[in-house]
């Protein structure tokens, strides 16, 4: 097993891969294109997926136990920090008292674009209350900076808009938060295909987090399997250090010693 870990409020999972649980067709494609994917962090929209709250619909915790998987609650849908630290509160009390959760405070319905002042005021409260945040973001790098200083255990800039497809839009922002900031830096939302995850990796994000791109493919089951590789490959391109970029050819095989 390797011993290059995400390490998340002082846990080591072995996969950098986390994924979400929406958009699927039911709780079975769910659950085998989560065990495709091999992540261990499962992200759940508490407004939007029983998980105990309603006692006579099934629960997503019988498809996922927590047991297997760390539940990692979010506050999708959410426009106001008050909404926002109240969803969290209710999660705490169904996941048995578990801090972990994700922090997002969406601006509109249509853009789905983080509320960055909601965001940070949520995040202040929240920490203050022992919870430990992982906290959706803008790709800025000052106010990635501050999710830090108040607290937060990650964060998670947009590669571009949720649900989009589009991949990273702005590579040179994210790499700055990556230099800049010292807790773990994971790509959340834009991610449409293999090399865009690939490509986050390849910069030195520590993980990625996408849902849309997983269960809106063709194949949902191979597709996560497909994510768990290209997390697994950028991740080994960034350790090993790729070779440097140069303009002209350079050639192969030495010049010296030509057989004449």
């Amino acid at each position: 097993m390797s011993q290059d870990k995400l390490v998340v409020a002082g846990k080591a999972y072995d996969s950098r891969l986390l994924v979400g649980t929406g958009k699927y067709r039911d709780f079975d494609e769910t659950r085998r294109a989560i065990d495709a994917s091999g992540a261990q962090i499962v992200t759940v929209a508490i407004r939007r997926t029983n998980i105990g709250q309603n006692a006579n619909e099934p629960s997503l915790l019988e498809v996922l136990p927590p047991s297997r998987y760390t539940i990692l609650p979010n506050t999708a849908g959410c426009y106001n920090a008050q909404d926002a630290v109240r969803t969290l509160r209710l999660a705490r009390e169904l996941l048995d008292g578990r801090s972990l959760v994700k922090l997002e405070v969406l601006g509109d319905a249509q853009s789905l674009y983080p509320n960055m002042p909601e965001t940070l005021a949520a995040a202040k409260t929240l920490v203050a209350e022992g919870f430990e945040v992982m906290a959706y973001c803008s790709d800025d790098p000052i106010l990635a900076k501050q999710l830090e200083e108040l607290g937060c255990v990650a964060v998670m800039p947009l590669a571009s808009l949720i649900g989009s497809g589009m991949g990273i839009i702005n590579p040179w922002n994210l790499q700055i938060i990556i230099d800049r900031v010292k807790v773990p830096v994971l790509v959340d939302a834009g991610i449409g295909t293999a090399s865009d995850a690939a490509i986050a990796m390849e910069l030195g994000c520590d993980g990625v987090l996408m849902n849309t791109a997983i269960a809106k493919a063709k194949d949902p089951v191979r597709m996560g399997h497909a994510m768990k590789l290209a997390v697994e490959a950028g991740r080994e391109c960034f350790l090993a250090g790729r070779m440097p970029r140069r303009l002209g050819a350079d050639p192969s095989s030495p010049l010296t010693g030509l057989i004449r």
